[in-house]
């Protein structure tokens, strides 16, 4: 029996939550969902008995994503819903080709959080039809409708063993750049189009600055607590486990939902990131922390004329202050983050509904786009999850060739980050579904 959606998902801890919640409404509306991660192995029933109806996708910016995440996991399929989760750009960004899709991707149904990216992706020859605004759904748990759903302070704290009579600081991350390769940030600005080498250089001298600056803190303030939020594109480093060796009050902790760590902490720090959206719909403030500037080229327009925190000064005054007035202006955030009466999943879910009832809106297979089968990318990924299921790290496997044991311990790394065991899924959904009326 055909499937009607199979949602593919990138990263655990920005996507899992939201994807459920749109699970749980198209099944509540009858329809058959399954979510897979764009690393899982590739399965012989998405192409055969179990070939979606609809496919939706994390990202989907050019013809070889078509190829990668449409055709080599389910073959040929024309209605291709891409949940766009990444939206929040740089001016120059906003005008480049990449971000606003090149060849059969402006045929994919690409979903605006807000009005000023369906505008921007109009002016850059996307039909209407082919991005419509839905709101953001990872808002949605923000909502008054989701008052309880999030755990406490409390709650929070004994279960990754903080002091709830502390202050809890939350540092909010961006720093993937920082763990790059020169070869990495070569071939990314390769397939880009753009050169990343100076950001990634400026991401290291920010996150530098940045510990320096929890480093002095916490140290005048031992009697407070910071819990560090690593970006889902970010690894753990040598500098961010000797600050923690260093100070028992400093943790860094990936476990559970950005939101759930917004609403719990009492003082929020961010340096670019987009989650500065969710502390202003959790009803909270925040400062920017910008030890040294950030190219205009790769800083979000949504930060344009924001107020940062430039010094470690400012920060240990900015770390005592009580409900901050919010960074960026109102009109901005919500020109980017539709701020509707009606929950973002409940729009997203009549998009999906539609696509699925109705023909094709435009064909993301069509000429002179020719699809083509990965058999290297295949077998590879095959192989890694064998040592993943086996704990085998390919570091030590290959250790007798170090090219290939760096290239597949990267993939490695990236299915461990993304692997959620079909328990925690469980036990996430059940804590969802109550929700969903």
């Amino acid at each position: 029996m055909a499937l009607d959606f199979l949602i593919l998902y990138e990263h655990v801890v920005r996507e899992y939550e939201s994807l459920l919640l749109l699970k749980l409404e198209l099944e509540r509306r009858g329809y058959s969902v399954e979510i897979h991660q764009l690393l899982d192995r590739k399965k012989l029933k998405y192409i055969t008995w179990k070939r979606p109806k609809v496919l939706v996708s994390s990202c989907m910016y050019d013809d070889e994503a078509i190829n990668s995440h449409v055709y080599n996991n389910v073959g040929k399929c024309q209605k291709v819903v891409n949940l766009h989760w990444e939206q929040m750009l740089s001016d120059t960004q906003e005008k480049g080709e990449w971000f606003n899709f090149n060849g059969n991707a402006k045929r994919c149904v690409q979903t605006c959080w807000g009005e000023l990216t369906q505008k921007r992706l109009l002016a850059h020859g996307i039909e209407e039809k082919n991005c419509p605004v839905t709101g953001a759904v990872m808002m949605d748990f923000l909502r008054p409708e989701f008052k309880g759903y999030f755990k406490t302070k409390e709650q929070l704290c004994q279960e990754f063993g903080l002091d709830s009579n502390k202050k809890l600081l939350l540092y909010i991350s961006s720093f993937g750049y920082a763990s790059m390769t020169e070869q990495e940030v070569k071939e990314l600005s390769e397939m880009a189009g753009e050169d990343f080498t100076g950001f990634a250089h400026t991401n290291k001298v920010s996150m530098e600055q940045t510990l320096a600056w929890f480093d002095q803190y916490l140290t005048t303030h031992p009697n407070e607590q910071l819990v560090y939020r690593r970006h889902p594109s970010e690894w753990n480093c040598a500098e961010l486990e000797q600050l923690a060796a260093k100070h028992s009050n400093f943790h860094i902790i990936f476990a559970d939902s950005v939101k759930q760590w917004i609403t719990a902490a009492d003082n929020i720090f961010i340096w670019m990131s987009t989650a500065i959206a969710e502390v202003y719909f959790a009803q909270k403030s925040c400062h920017i922390l910008r030890p040294v500037p950030i190219e205009h080229q790769f800083d979000p327009v949504i930060y344009k004329n924001a107020k940062y925190v430039t010094n470690y000064e400012q920060f240990e005054q900015a770390a005592q202050q009580e409900n901050p007035v919010f960074p960026i202006e109102k009109e901005i955030i919500e020109g980017y983050f539709d701020k509707s009466d009606r929950p973002a999943y409940l729009q997203m879910a009549d998009l999906l509904e539609d696509v699925r009832k109705n023909p094709p809106r435009d064909n993301p297979f069509a000429p002179p786009f020719k699809p083509h089968f990965n058999l290297l990318k295949y077998c590879a990924l095959v192989g890694v999850h064998i040592l993943f299921a086996l704990k085998l790290p390919p570091k030590k496997v290959f250790s007798f060739c170090k090219p290939l044991a760096d290239f597949s311990q990267r993939i490695y790394g990236y299915v461990e980050k993304a692997h959620i065991s079909k328990q925690d899924a469980k036990k996430m959904e059940q804590r969802i579904r109550p929700f969903v009326k």
